[in-house]
């Protein structure tokens, strides 16, 4: 699926962005990964410095969803690295979004998915397994819900209560 630009569903959706259906987050997001643009249905994620339920989400089929992972901002360990990049391509998702780091960076980037993190960081997370699944998160200065549409460019992030065409 081609994705839409972000630019224009904004411009052509106003209403929606004036009643909170569809939300633009904040541009804080380091773009990574081969696929500039990506789209798709929604699954969250709430863990902090830890990603065994991120890389346990990744190894189920992601027909073309995207993994939205709430890692409370932390700047010190990453939560994907190459690994989980090579694993979420194998299965099938559009992209993911990290509300923390990643590391790894050229492998993630030679990965054919669309990957965005505030930054990177060389420490591994913690192997707790904490953290909570399906769950509504705050990222990017945006309420977000699972089963909610995110599209993502290099001109930013908007995430929609609804799948959108334009």
């Amino acid at each position: 699926m081609a994705a839409l630009a972000t630019a224009e569903i904004c411009d052509t959706n106003a209403t929606h962005i004036t009643s909170g259906d569809l939300r633009v987050l904040h541009p804080v997001f380091q773009v990574y990964g081969q696929a500039r643009g990506f789209s798709g249905p929604i699954v969250t994620l709430k863990v902090f410095e830890d990603n065994v339920i991120v890389r346990a989400m990744l190894e189920t089929k992601g027909e073309g969803r995207v993994l939205v992972i709430d890692g409370g901002g932390s700047m010190r360990c990453a939560l994907v690295g190459g690994n989980l990049g090579q694993l979420a391509q194998s299965n099938g998702w559009a992209g993911i979004v990290v509300n923390g780091c990643i590391r790894d960076v050229d492998e993630i980037n030679a990965c054919d998915i669309g990957v965005r993190a505030l930054s990177s960081h060389p420490l591994k997370s913690n192997k707790k397994g904490t953290g909570d699944k399906h769950v509504p998160i705050y990222v990017g200065g945006a309420f977000i819900r699972d089963g909610e549409w995110l599209y993502a460019d290099t001109d930013g992030i908007i995430v929609s209560k609804f799948e959108l065409s334009v």
